[in-house]
This record gives C-alpha cells, sequence and structure tokens, in this order.
C-alpha cells in the first residue's frame, strides 16, 4: 500500500510541477462558475413568477441537479488533459524503462497512477464546494441529493480515468492519447443520445451500458448498488486494459 500511495504521490506533485493542473482547475472552475452563475440566474427569475403564482421552486431540482449533470458532462472535456501523459510521458521521456525494472508490480504502478489523477480530480471538485455551499447559506435545499451527486462524480471521473490510462498505455504521444481518450468519452455520450431513436431492446441496451445514464439516479438522490457494481465495473476493466498495455510493455523491453 506504501508503494502505490508513493507513487500517487509522486504523480500529483507532477500535475503542479507543470502547468497542466493549473490549466485543468482553472478551466475547469471557469466552466463550472459560468454554468452555476447561469442556472442560479434562472431560478431567481422562475422563482419571482413563480411566486405570484404561490409556488416556491426546488433549489435541488432547478439549480443542483442540472448543474451537477452538466459539470458530469465538462469533465468528459477536461479529463482526457489528465490521463494523456501518464503513460505516454513516460514512454516519450524514456523512464518507463526505470520504472517497470522497479521492484514494484504492475498493479502498485497502475493504481498508484490512477490514484494520483483521482487526487488532481478531486482537487476540481472541490472547487465546487464553495458555490454549491452558497446556495445552502441562502436557501435549504436537500443537502442528501447533493452528497449522492458528488460520489456519483467521483465514480464517473474514475471511469473516464481508468479509459484514459488504458489509452495512454497505448501510445508515446501525449497528443494522441489524449485526442483518442476524448474521443472515446465522446463516444459514450452520443450513444446515450440514440437511445430515443431505438426500440425497447436497443434502448434497454444503451441505458444499461452508458455512463451518464447510470449518473442520473446519483443526481436526484439516489443510491442504487447496480449503479456502484456498474462503475466499478467499468473502473475495473480499465484498469485491466492498461494492465495488459504494461505488460506487454515490459515483456518487448
Amino acid at each position: 500500500m506504501s508503494n502505490i500511495l508513493a507513487i500517487a504521490g509522486r504523480e500529483l506533485r507532477s500535475y503542479f510541477a507543470s502547468p497542466i493542473a493549473y490549466a485543468v482547475i482553472g478551466l475547469f472552475a471557469l466552466v463550472f462558475g459560468f454554468m452555476f452563475y447561469a442556472y442560479t440566474q434562472m431560478f431567481v427569475r422562475q422563482s419571482q413568477q413563480f411566486a405570484a403564482m404561490g409556488g416556491p421552486l426546488s433549489v435541488n431540482q432547478n439549480v443542483i441537479r442540472p448543474l451537477f449533470v452538466q459539470i458530469s458532462i465538462i469533465v468528459l472535456f477536461v479529463l482526457p488533459m489528465i490521463t494523456m501523459r501518464t503513460y505516454a510521458e513516460e514512454k516519450r521521456s524514456g523512464t518507463i524503462e526505470l520504472l517497470l525494472t522497479s521492484p514494484l508490480t504492475d498493479l502498485q504502478i497502475i493504481l498508484g497512477k490512477f490514484l494520483g489523477a483521482m487526487g488532481l480530480y478531486a482537487s476540481m471538485l472541490l472547487i465546487t464546494l464553495l458555490p454549491i455551499s452558497l446556495l445552502f447559506w441562502y436557501g435549504d435545499p436537500d443537502w442528501r441529493p447533493v452528497v449522492t451527486a458528488y460520489l456519483g462524480l467521483l465514480l464517473v471521473g474514475g471511469a473516464f480515468i481508468s479509459i484514459g490510462l488504458a489509452i495512454s498505455s497505448l501510445t508515446k504521444n501525449q497528443i494522441v492519447a489524449g485526442v483518442f481518450t476524448f474521443c472515446a468519452l465522446l463516444m459514450l455520450l452520443l450513444v446515450s443520445w440514440l437511445q430515443d431513436s431505438m426500440g425497447p431492446v436497443g434502448r434497454a441496451i444503451l441505458s444499461a451500458v452508458t455512463i451518464f445514464e447510470h449518473f442520473d439516479d446519483f443526481s436526484k438522490g439516489v443510491l442504487d448498488t447496480t449503479h456502484l457494481v456498474y462503475y466499478a465495473s467499468v473502473i475495473t476493466f480499465g484498469l485491466f486494459l492498461t494492465a495488459k498495455a504494461v505488460d506487454s510493455e515490459r515483456w518487448r523491453g
């Protein structure tokens, strides 16, 4: 466990030693801030209209839930910038040989890199706590959907990062890794949009396999073990593919 944490710490420090972490966090904060402002402004205008009709609006339904759904899509564009360098940069600089010949197992290396990327992703999500806390300061939203939504975002990010690790382990070029990761994640989003054009069977299949469909219940405050198992399976599968690619690299070396 200490070896895994050591690698995770090394990865996290390498992110903040370069402009990557600051660019990713800054971009994410900027986009989230814009979305938060847009939804709260819309909520204020709608509240004024509904106040005359005597019906209060729900902060959870009109601000928090759609905001978290948008965040799950925003991370699709941001996380490839985090995962593109995990293995590709090691291969380009030649440090992959030193890493593979060190007294570390492939599993320790993979989990360490995964946790390092998750650490940076968690730092991104921490920034969102301040604007969300303002909603509790000025309003009275239900806290349970917020907690489950953050859990869902962590699971979505974990699934994205595991896929990014697998793709990064296949190339020496960071840009190629980033572009292919983005395309793979974008396909997962586009697949969810095809549900309306499919029949009942096809709709059920797409609903079962798409990452974003499983996040919807988390944004509603519903904690379903089916979704937990799904995300755990995607993460495990992504790390398994990474392990196979790393093992192949070890044999070639």
